[in-house]
């Protein structure tokens, strides 16, 4: 007994100082104001790149119980030019692709280079953001929000494909943004669908991102490296994940690694 009280004791001590502390309502505000600030330069602020992009795919039925089993593994060009994503489909499963991205069916994420970002804190979208807590995110002090975009005022477009025919619609979303409490820039977001209309058979739409530091060009910028994106139906569910790697400055002789993610 002694000894747990003790270790309990440890942990305390070790908590830095203000990490438990809520920020007043000001200060909250002002670190999203900052934060807008970054999300409204983040994409014009990105050099022309190309990155590898490999995303691994699952899938399973509720009836089969959680874990699914891998449909395949997806290698994309990823090349950033004059502020727009570009997706080139190279391998599946580690052989030549006879189709386009475009053409892909299952489940896969875009938008993860600024679009979401700038539509979070965009003022068009009317955003309700409230603290949630302070996060330790790779050694970063991040300040955790809930947020929220309605209906109106959302750019979130879901599609689902079934029988040749697509079905879209612009749906509200929420999530949370964890923010460095130091320079403002995300970290981590994650967002999910709200109100999915029946059409698109879908129960639940969901994406989490996590951003890091990647060297382009000897010089240092915040992308994406993970996200998820997660899709359940009435009886079944989707699963991607994404990993980015390999960034380096976009030119006419840029080439891609094929060597397999550790």
């Amino acid at each position: 007994m002694r000894r747990a009280f003790v270790a309990a004791i440890a942990i305390l001590v070790w908590c830095p100082p203000g990490w438990t502390q809520r920020p007043s309502d000001a200060e909250a505000s002002a670190l999203i104001e900052r934060s807008r600030q970054k999300a409204s330069e983040y994409a014009q602020s990105l050099p022309d790149f190309v990155a590898t992009e490999v995303i691994r795919r699952y899938a399973g039925s509720y009836k089969d119980g959680i874990g699914g089993h891998p449909v395949d593994t997806l290698t994309i060009q990823l090349r950033y030019s004059q502020h727009k994503e570009e997706h080139k489909l190279l391998l599946i499963d580690g052989k030549p692709a006879g189709q386009t991205f475009e053409t892909l069916q299952g489940t896969v994420g875009s938008g993860e280079f600024g679009t979401t970002l700038s539509s979070v804190f965009d003022p068009a979208s009317q955003t309700s953001f409230h603290w949630q807590s302070w996060k330790n995110v790779r050694k970063h002090r991040a300040g955790a929000f809930e947020y929220a975009v309605n209906g109106p005022h959302s750019r979130y477009r879901l599609g689902t494909t079934a029988d040749g025919r697509t079905v879209e619609a612009e749906v509200g979303y929420h999530g949370v943004v964890e923010i460095d409490a130091e320079t403002a820039e995300v970290l981590h977001l994650e967002y999910a669908a709200d109100h999915i209309p029946d059409a698109l058979h879908l129960q639940y739409a969901g994406t989490t991102v996590d951003y890091d530091f990647a060297d382009i060009g000897g010089r240092e910028y915040l992308l994406p490296a993970h996200s998820e994106t997660e899709m359940k139906g009435p009886t079944e569910w989707t699963r991607s994940v994404a990993q980015f790697r390999d960034y380096h400055k976009f030119a006419a002789d840029s080439t891609v690694d094929f060597a397999p993610v550790k």
